[in-house]
């Protein structure tokens, strides 16, 4: 009923029409330092779509019914774009080359648009441009032009997206936890962390808010947000064009197309496909594995019915069927066990060695064929609704995700874990309201109230499986019972959950303009939130047996489980800004702000304790967080920006995952850590030369638990006299120290093949200090610090047409994204190695 109300609104306007009368115009359009023609600028009619390109003399005709006067809107490349009013039907119009001057960075975060200097808010913005042309086709390539994201990936499932380490789970993921980055598309919330692994679909912009933003968006988000905006469709015909291609396989084609269907309707169809071969060799079958077969289309259209009213209808629909994802051993760890329960004396007794020294060499050792198909689509209205002084937005939409994947767990090509997969299927619905504009003179803000409701299963069940090679690795005792044939053989377990869950909310932000310099922004939020959770797994298979000892035995691997949760809590949030716009240079500004992620829910098995099963960890306490910061934006000049901020966020119940030593809980469980902190320092500019754009970006981040007393140990602790420990003051997992990010692009004119243009070369370098790898600090799983170097040379002419060469890590640094224990905790690890050096070439067409 509320989008019928809206639609119903729109027609209330009518647009007028122009008096007509049958006009040529023509003219030349000439540098202005030189006065030398330029040959294929633009030419375009303001508000039509009627245009032309200058030809080899700079000239250019245009026929029009339009009365004269009217605009004309002249661009060109490496020149300021410029409007001119046309009231003769000859004209001359001098372009100026592009000037040192910052262009104005527009963002939406507030939910109007304004300028990134001008916001009290930490903020990185991304043109969707810049990310085409530093080969950023998703987030997990954007981290490294945002130092203050980080994003970590063993397989599309298990996606860690944090913003300044927090956010989710490190590692593994669990979904029974809410994620505290959001991730809006066009102002649609997506729930599910594997949309983040999907490739990008004609982006425009991406900002990355970092600290809690609940006050400003629909869904609460404790540690920041991605704000991304797609290409919106144009009632100016437009069109462009991408295909790539590298080494390894790598190919890349990218397009959309938008235009008027009509007077009042437009639309913009878009797709990306990318392909590349398997970047390491599965020695047990002989193929390439970890590969990458990706599709997205997204197609929108735009009604104007009146100048008030915009309303757009979006869907869309992204598929990965990767060969992968697959990971090497990357090391051995000595645990406390008895020596006859060594990794290596197991495998040794079973006869096998690993058929690689190094996880560098690239090979894999998997008995188990690996899939991880993951798709994920959607539909979505929006209409923006102009009501006084600020505009009235409603936002519905319904997404799904469903993942079908087959892993390889013990990471080594025994038949210790035969079969892991973890089918599930999610639906969602979101409704969000809210009116943003001025108050009065002096207030402004947004009011907004928005629902989210999921349902999240298992698809139709999520399934565990060992192997024969099982008794040697859960083997605890010398007992001769561990090697009864057939004992572990297809024992497995069929797990069947549901999460149904409620997010509703009401959240208001003011921005009070006390002077015109100063400013106070209050903000609060009430969240509700309840979740109905069904859980239950059955084992099966293994030796059919009525022998109390050996079903003790099988316990010891996988247990029958059963719990149901009904669940719901209120909460209110909020923040407290204060700006000072010291000069049109300086804008300075302190917030305090509170957050709060809702109560966690273990649906990835709980450990036992005495072969009885741990029901009052199947719940996790809600998260709170406290949040201070200061920051100041600052233009030193008109060719540069220099920001710097300071921040510290306190956590209580801090939701993390941890590991366990049972078979049956293999990707860990989630826990509450008593107090966490986060504080730090990020500094970041810009400057542009004529001929030169740079770019830079540092930051210094602490994390740690402040207070665990009751953590799982380590892995190489596993085994002794203690199965928790005290690891207060310990770092928290995935946080460099240091990390950052700087980068420029070089251009000059020129021409080539008879086209006029730019010729240009950049350069992107990102590094990061020593992190750790493990919920609990480990000696042995900690990744050293490492720095990639990603560059492009090219030529971008004047009618639109770009191709360059590209590379990637160009120095072929080995190092790793991540390090996982494998489940059963017997001392082997994984290593998330990532991309050896990728170089390609790309042409692109923009009309």
């Amino acid at each position: 009923m509320l989008m019928v109300s809206l639609l119903l609104t729109a027609f209330s306007g009518k647009a007028q029409d122009q008096p007509i009368i049958n006009a040529t115009v023509s003219g030349i359009v000439l540098d202005a330092s030189s006065g030398d023609p330029l040959v294929g600028a633009t030419v375009v009619i303001k508000g039509t779509t009627n245009g032309a390109s200058t030809d080899a003399n700079g000239q250019f005709n245009l026929r029009t019914g339009q009365k004269l006067p009217f605009t004309l809107i002249v661009s060109f490349v490496g020149y300021a774009k410029k409007e001119v009013v046309v009231n003769d039907k000859q004209v001359t119009i001098n372009l100026d080359p592009t000037s040192n001057k910052l262009d104005d960075v527009i963002i939406s975060s507030r939910r109007r648009q304004e300028s990134a200097q001008e916001v009290p808010i930490p903020i990185s913005v991304i043109q969707g441009s810049r990310a085409e042309d530093a080969g950023a086709f998703n987030v997990n390539r954007l981290k490294e032009l945002v130092p203050t994201v980080q994003l970590y990936v063993s397989n599309a499932r298990n996606t860690t997206l944090n913003i300044r380490g927090l956010g989710s789970t490190f590692g593994l993921t669990n979904d029974g936890i809410d994620p505290g980055v959001g991730f809006y598309v066009d102002g649609v919330y997506y729930a599910r962390p594997a949309a983040t692994a999907l490739d990008f679909i004609d982006i425009d912009r991406i900002e990355v808010l970092r600290g809690p933003q609940g006050t400003l968006f629909g869904k609460n988000t404790t540690a920041g947000a991605f704000n991304i905006s797609t290409r919106a469709a144009s009632f100016t015909p437009g069109a462009n064009f991408e295909l790539s291609y590298g080494n390894y396989g790598f190919i890349q084609a990218k397009g959309s197309l938008t235009g008027p269907l009509g007077k009042k309707l437009a639309a913009r169809l878009s797709f990306t496909g990318t392909q590349r071969d398997g970047l390491f060799y599965n020695v047990h079958t002989q193929l390439p594995i970890n590969d990458i077969n990706n599709i997205g289309v997204r197609g929108q259209f735009l009604y104007t019915p009146s100048d008030n009213v915009k309303i757009t209808l979006i869907g869309d629909v992204s598929n990965q069927k990767p060969n992968g994802y697959g990971w090497p051993v990357a090391g051995v760890v000595p645990t406390q066990r008895a020596a006859y329960r060594q990794f290596n004396a197991i495998i040794a007794d079973l006869g096998y060695k690993l058929p690689y020294q190094s996880a560098f060499e690239r090979k894999l050792d998997l008995d188990t064929p690996s899939k991880a198909d993951n798709q994920l689509g959607g539909v979505s209205v929006n209409a923006d609704i102009k009501i006084g002084n600020g505009t009235l937005t409603a936002t519905s939409a319904w997404r799904y995700w469903k993942w079908t994947p087959l892993n390889d767990r013990d990471y080594i090509g025994l038949p210790v874990f035969t079969i892991s997969s973890g089918n599930s299927v999610h639906d969602q619905w979101s409704q969000e309201v809210r009116y943003s504009g001025k108050i009065s003179s002096k207030i402004s803000g947004v009011v907004g109230v928005f629902g989210l409701w999921q349902d999240l299963k298992s698809d139709p069940v999520q399934t565990e499986e060992a192997g024969s090679a099982q008794w040697r690795f859960a083997q605890s005792t010398t007992s001769a019972l561990w090697k009864t044939p057939g004992l572990f053989d297809n024992f497995g377990i069929r797990t069947n959950n549901r999460i149904r869950s409620t997010s509703l909310a009401v959240f208001a932000q003011a921005d009070w303009a006390i002077t015109e310099k100063l400013h106070f922004l209050p903000g609060v939020r009430y969240n509700y939130d309840k979740k109905v959770v069904d859980y239950d797994r059955k084992t099966y298979g293994g030796l059919q047996t009525t022998d109390a000892a050996l079903l003790a035995l099988k316990r010891l691997v996988y247990t029958d489980q059963s719990f149901h949760t009904d669940y719901d809590q209120g909460n209110f949030s909020g923040q407290l800004s204060l700006q000072y716009k010291a000069t049109n240079k300086i804008n300075a500004y302190a917030t305090y702000s509170i957050g709060y992620k809702p109560i966690g829910v273990n649906v990835g098995g709980l450990p036992t304790a005495n072969g009885v099963t741990l029901i009052d960890l199947a719940n996790v306490k809600p998260e709170y967080v406290a949040h201070k910061e200061l920051g100041i934006k600052t233009r030193p000049s008109a060719n540069s920006i220099l920001n710097l901020t300071v921040y510290r966020s306190d956590i209580d119940d801090f939701q993390t995952q941890v590991q366990t030593p049972e078979p049956g809980v293999n990707r860990g469980y989630l826990a509450n850590a008593e107090k966490v902190r986060v504080q730090g320092v990020e500094l970041d500019g810009s400057l542009r030369f004529t001929n030169l754009n740079f770019n830079a970006a540092v930051a210094y981040t602490d994390g740690k638990y402040v207070r665990f007393t009751n953590a799982p140990v380590p892995l190489e602790e596993v085994g002794g006299a203690q199965a928790f420990k005290d690891i207060s003051g310990g770092e928290l997992p995935g946080i460099s120290k240091w990390s950052g990010s700087v980068g420029g692009e070089a251009h000059t004119n020129g021409n080539l093949l008879g086209l006029k243009g730019n010729y240009f070369l950049g350069l992107d370098v990102f590094y990061r200090s020593k992190f750790s790898s493990s919920p609990s600090p480990s000696q042995y799983l900690n990744i050293e610090g490492y720095s990639l170097t990603n560059g492009r040379a090219g030529f971008r002419a004047s009618n639109g047409l770009s191709f360059f060469a590209w590379a990637r890590n160009i120095f072929n640094k080995n190092y790793y994204e991540m390090l996982l224990a494998a489940p059963g905790s017997y001392g082997q690890y994984a290593g998330i190695v990532g991309d050896q050096r990728m170089y390609g070439v790309t042409i692109r067409y923009t009309y």
